[in-house]
């Protein structure tokens, strides 16, 4: 059942951000079975905006806050929020999934 998760970084953490990231790629490449989708939250001129949005195959709501906590960006402090949702999966890849 995917769960949709949106982080907000805390303002003025991009340095943060930065230096966390090397930590946070190998974490997503060791857990990259649970994600359908991962990636920065981006200004339109393609700069960061702080944040970013995961949406992950996992069986509960606890599952997926557990996979957050175990972020390095989350273990930083870098989130100054962020909310799970549930998500359906309608499209994905060009596919009908309805």
């Amino acid at each position: 059942m995917p769960y949709l998760i949106e982080t907000f970084d805390k303002p003025g953490t991009l340095a943060l951000r930065q230096a966390t990231r090397t930590a946070h790629l190998a974490y997503l490449d060791a857990h990259e079975h649970l994600l359908l989708a991962c990636g920065a939250k981006l200004q339109d001129d393609g700069s960061d905006l702080g944040g970013g949005v995961y949406i992950l195959d996992v069986d509960t709501r606890q599952a997926a806050d557990a996979f957050l906590r175990a972020d390095p960006f989350y273990a930083a402090g870098l989130f100054e929020r962020y909310q799970i949702v549930r998500w359906r999966k309608a499209y994905l890849d060009g596919r009908s999934y309805l």
